[in-house]
């Protein structure tokens, strides 16, 4: 697997911003450690995770605090389709 390097996490980052780049990451750590999934795959640890994520371009400034939002919503329909395919094969 390719080694991440921070100078890729800057690229995505902007401003060559070691600063904001540690506030990017420190933030999304949060959230793994309140139970968001990763969103790259990997057998790193969690600071690795998560710069392997932003160096992806899967976290950015723009949606760090949206992702928690996205995935309750994505499983939310996906519990609601789930519910109608069992009704519609219930009623068969």
């Amino acid at each position: 697997m390719a080694r991440i390097t921070v100078e890729d996490c800057l690229e995505k980052v902007g401003d060559d911003n070691r600063f904001s780049l540690i506030h990017l990451a420190v933030e999304r750590i949060r959230q793994h450690r309140d139970g968001e999934p990763f969103l790259v795959s990997g057998k790193n640890k969690e600071i690795v995770m998560t710069l392997r994520e932003i160096a992806s371009g899967a976290v950015t400034f723009d949606n760090i605090f949206d992702l928690p939002e996205q995935r309750k919503s994505l499983e939310t329909e996906a519990v609601d389709s789930s519910e109608e395919a069992e009704a519609a094969n219930e009623k068969a």
